[in-house]
């Protein structure tokens, strides 16, 4: 049997120790630990040039030599769909999300994602389909736009992921909220959980919320308009809804948002724009393999511009 791809590997320092098949399963993964494991027994994995036995362990520096004769068992569902890269290289692929499009399938949701358009993407450039799977680094909700960083390979993945997790990375979003802020500059330390008793509503900042941990978000008032203004929020933390809620906490909920803003004006900023004003407008973080510095910014969607031309025009 002819096969589909053929690489040899190197064990990174991470995965010293590492079974086989879990060591495999990081390079592919959109194969599932019991194909590869399949793989594995047939003699189509080697270490040092010495086929490998199937519970065998691998240590860093070995050369880990691969055939992958059958297709991948995990995948999205390739798409051609427009998608606006900030940035790519052979590790990331930067995008900026159009709102109502979710980063990937979930739910009852199985097509028209980033991952999706992501996917035949990705296929153009290998000649094979779904070898790379997108792996979707940081969460936007659905209706809110802006930067998304996607890795190509595992260790792009995991550098960025543990940027992630360590507040090591900064991020500024554009906001349209009701009212005005009495300062040009206010903040938000308060803890974010679980709604205590709102299903519905995810999180909160009650006392009584579930599973509460720190937050901080700073904000600045860009531009000012008749019950309304433009903020520039810069979140500390990187909690579930953080910016949405932190807002609404403080009494300057973003327009048209369902879940914190949702009252007798919801309708009101609907004629301003159908979804939550929220943008995700730049971000900073260290290159996961390089290094470097790298800062993007991402021009906000074309209803977001046409809600401002009307506070502006009111």
């Amino acid at each position: 049997m002819k096969p589909a791809y053929e690489t040899d590997l190197i064990v990174e320092d991470y995965l010293d120790g590492s079974r086989i098949d879990r060591f495999l399963s990081r390079h592919f993964r959109n194969y599932s630990t019991h194909r590869l494991q399949r793989i594995v027994q047939a003699g189509f994995a080697k270490v040092n040039g010495i086929p490998a036995e199937p519970l065998q362990r691998v240590f860093r520096g070995q050369q880990i030599s691969i055939l992958l004769p059958e297709p991948p068992d995990k995948t999205y569902q390739p798409e051609e769909l427009p998608l606006e890269i900030l940035y790519e290289d052979a590790w990331l692929v930067i995008v900026n999300k159009p709102p109502a499009m979710i980063a990937h399938p979930a739910g009852n949701i199985h097509s028209g994602t980033v991952a999706n358009a992501l996917q035949h993407y990705l296929d153009q450039q290998t000649g094979i389909r779904s070898l790379l799977r997108p792996g979707i680094v940081h969460r936007l909700d659905q209706f809110t736009s802006g930067i998304l960083i996607v890795a190509k390979e595992h260790l792009g993945h995991r550098s960025l992921s543990i940027q992630f997790q360590q507040n090591r990375v900064s991020k500024a979003y554009l906001a349209i909220i009701r009212d005005q802020p009495p300062g040009d500059h206010f903040e938000n330390d308060a803890a974010i959980g679980e709604h205590p008793t709102q299903t519905g509503v995810c999180m909160s900042t009650h006392p009584q919320a579930k599973k509460a941990k720190s937050a901080y978000t700073r904000f600045e008032v860009l531009e000012r308009y008749t019950g309304y203004s433009l903020v520039r929020a810069f979140p500390q933390t990187g909690r579930l809804h953080q910016i949405r809620v932190h807002l609404a906490d403080l009494g300057f909920p973003i327009i048209a948002d369902d879940f914190y803003g949702n009252d007798e004006r919801l309708e009101t900023d609907r004629c301003l724009i159908s979804r939550q004003a929220l943008h995700a407008e730049q971000i900073e973080f260290a290159h996961p393999v390089t290094g470097l510095k790298m800062k993007l910014s991402a021009g906000a969607p074309d209803d977001f511009h046409q809600a401002l031309e009307r506070l502006r025009s009111a």
